[in-house]
This record gives structure tokens, sequence and C-alpha cells, in this order.
């Protein structure tokens, strides 16, 4: 199903969304991010609840690694009219650290690792010691995956206002294909037929929706609309225009993920006092901003040693992570295994050294590429050859990621010994 497009503007399409929504009896809360498209659907959001005497919540997932001037914009739009409750959210999660082949995840806000964190935990936030005698969420584990709280909270949400539930989601389809996919799927169930929403399954009986009121937009318009209807902006955009990045170019998230790791140098050049912090806070964060635009991390096109096969390629990158992280190493060794298993045992086809890419893009076959891929990107759960989350496989994750911290500190209070040995 491909696009279509009608004689109504994007801008009047999305109030007339967000009218459809307010005008309903549903709980509304939006998720915000303190980038651009949250922003401005936040800003939207608000006008069309004044005009309709209603009120919506917010969710902020602060994660530790932002820039000051997000956290400026935040606390800017956190005083919109219409809100009633701003959850700011500064809990330990487990996120994605693509910068190491030797640390997969880190997890913010560790309380462990405060003397550490790359900026101080803000006021009046949702943290570990009152989010059970604020909230009540029993649902929160320390250490939980970030994707996995925002399915938890949506249902904690919908349980507490006991009526069906409507998130606001800032996400445009012209992004990539995936969140395309996400508007257009015909087996998706909506809301009154409305494409841009999508059922979130519960085991509930009243709905949980999210929907989407700009997914139409592009990057342009949303400039255009800042300027036009004269919107709060994060004015960290300004900088990284001026830094040479494009409009479609400066991205606002947690600086780990596997989009976010190009910008890395962003940090250096215009928080420097923040830079500092990052490279003691997670590891590879230096590698990441001096390879991340390169074949090292998987970014470009994939390569290999000349005098390498791809089978050895990928025994020599499993040797070398196993000189630092020898868990980690066995995790994605025992991945190949059953990998190989899959292919030769049950489906009776050979293990190749590469082949065909577009059949190795749609997982038609199985090559010592894939593996290779697999390790390059720090797919750590094995989705790229086809795998899913486990329990094991996050069991592990928290064991590892125990033990690197442990490592991490000694490491640090070392340095600083012989630093303060040197001086004497």
């Amino acid at each position: 199903m491909g696009k279509v497009y009608v004689v109504k503007n994007i801008y009047d399409a999305t109030i007339e969304r967000l009218e459809k929504i307010f005008s309903e009896n549903f709980a509304v809360y939006f998720s915000f991010s303190g980038g651009k498209d949250s922003s401005v659907m936040l800003q939207l959001a608000n006008l069309v609840a004044k005009k309709k005497n209603k009120k919506f919540d917010v969710l902020f997932i602060d994660l530790e690694g932002n820039y000051k001037y997000t956290i400026e914009h935040v606390k800017e739009l956190r005083n919109l009219s219409q809100i009633d409750e701003f959850y700011w959210v500064c809990l330990p999660l487990v996120l994605r650290n693509s910068v190491s082949q030797l640390s997969t995840h880190w997890l913010c806000w560790d309380k462990r690792q405060k003397e550490f964190w790359i900026r101080d935990m803000p006021k009046d936030c949702i943290n570990e010691e009152n989010y059970l005698s604020k909230y009540g969420w029993d649902f929160f584990i320390s250490g939980m995956q970030f994707e996995t709280f925002i399915v938890s909270f949506a249902k904690w949400y919908q349980k507490n206002h006991d009526k069906p539930v409507m998130c606001g989601v800032a996400i445009r389809t012209n992004e990539s294909f995936n969140r395309f996919r996400a508007i257009v799927s015909l087996r998706k169930e909506k809301w009154k037929d409305c494409n841009w929403t999508t059922r979130v399954q519960t085991p509930w009986n009243l709905p949980i929706y999210n929907f989407y009121p700009i997914y139409d937009w592009e990057t342009r318009d949303i400039w255009i609309a800042v300027s036009k209807f004269d919107l709060k902006y994060n004015k960290l955009y300004e900088l990284l225009y001026k830094s040479g990045l494009s409009i479609h170019e400066a991205r606002i998230c947690q600086p780990y993920g596997d989009d976010q790791r190009k910008g890395l140098n962003q940090f250096k050049a215009i928080e420097p006092e923040t830079w500092s912090k990052l490279l003691i806070r997670v590891g590879g964060v230096n590698f990441g901003n001096i390879y991340a635009k390169s074949l090292a991390l998987g970014y470009m096109k994939l390569e290999k040693p000349s005098h390498l096969t791809w089978q050895e390629y990928t025994i020599f990158l499993l040797e070398s992570i196993g000189i630092k992280n020898y868990d980690l190493m066995i995790h994605y060794a025992r991945k190949i295994e059953r990998f190989i298993e899959w292919y030769e045992v049950k489906k009776g086809m050979p293990m190749r050294d590469f082949g065909p890419k577009h059949l190795e893009s749609q997982k038609k076959i199985a090559s010592w590429r894939r593996c290779a891929k697999m390790i390059l990107k720090n797919d750590y759960y094995g989705r790229g050859l086809s795998f899913s989350q486990t329990k094991r496989d996050d069991a592990e994750l928290k064991a590892m990621l125990e033990k690197d911290e442990i490592e991490n500190k000694i490491i640090y209070f070392n340095e600083r010994l012989d630093k303060s040995d040197a001086k004497s």
C-alpha cells in the first residue's frame, strides 16, 4: 500500500486528528523526548486541548545522556497549560550501547554509578526512591528494558484511569520504512478505521491505542510550523545547524543508540564538559566518535580483511571480544552455533561463507557474513540471525552489566591512584 496524497494540508489534518481524540472519552497522554517532532506534536495538542477544555498527560523518559539545551526545553514545555501530569522518569533502564562491541548495553541512572552520572538527577522526577510511594509502579524492575517499560507504563496508565487510552507518538513515516509500515499495515487493529491509530494488545478489556498525529509530516514541515505558529523549540538544533548538520541529520536522543552514535562528535564540540563525562560513563564513546561512520561499526558497506574468509573473520571477532568480555563471546558463539544447526540440520541448507546480498538481507540463506555483521553491529539478541529476545539473554545481559560496572570502577580508581602517586 503506497502513499495517497489529498488536497488537505498536513497542519489542518493534524488538528482534525487531535480534535477527534479530544472529542472522545479517552485518557490521553503523549510520549515526549525533547526533540523537534514530539515538541511540535505536544504544542499543537495543547492548542486543541485548550480549545476543547481538555487535559492530557505527558511521559518523558530521561535517559541521563541529554544535552543541557534539551533539558531546558523539556522544562519549558512542562508548563504548557493543558498538561495535567508530567511523568519525568529517571529510572535505571537498560539501553543499547552501539559504540562498543565489548559492552553492548548500559544502565542509565544506576545509583551504584552515581559518582559517574553524566548529569545530576533533576528535582521532582520519578526515581528509584519514590516510584512506589508516588505512583505504586509495582511493574517496574530495576534494569528492565526501555521497550518493556513503555508497554508496562501504558498498561498501568489504562488501569489507573479505568477507561480507553490514547498515547500520542510523534513518528513520521518518511523517516523509515518500518514507521511507514506501522501506519499502513492491513493487519493491525485501528480505532474507527483511522490508519493513524494502532491498537496495542493488552490483557484488559479497555483498549490502549497509539496514535500518530504528525505521521505524514516531513522535516521541513516541522520547522515551517515552528516559524509560522511561533512554537517553542529546542535551541540545540540551531547549534547543530551551525556546526554543519542539515535539518535532516540533526538527532536528539540518548547518544549511544544505532542512529544517534553518528552524532557523538556533536557532544564533543557543543558541550565539552558533557563529553568528558560521557567518556567515563559508557565504554566505547571515544571509539564511537572516531569510527561511528566507518566500517568498524558496520555502519557503511560491510567489508573484511582481504586475506580472511568471512568464517575466519567471524572467529577473529569472537576471539577479540573474548579477550575483554569472555561471557559476551560465549553468548555470540552460542547464537551462531544454533544458527548453523537450524539451517544445516533442520532445513538441510549448508552454511556458506557468503551469498547473494539480497538473499542475506531477506534472511533466506545462512552465511558467515551474516554472523560477522551481527557482531559488528552489536546485535546482542541476534535479530539479524532471526533470533528474538529471550529471558536467558536478559539474565546474561544483567550479569554482564553488573560485572562490567565493577571492573570499570576498579580501573577508574586505579587511574586516580596512579595520578595521585605521580603528583606526589
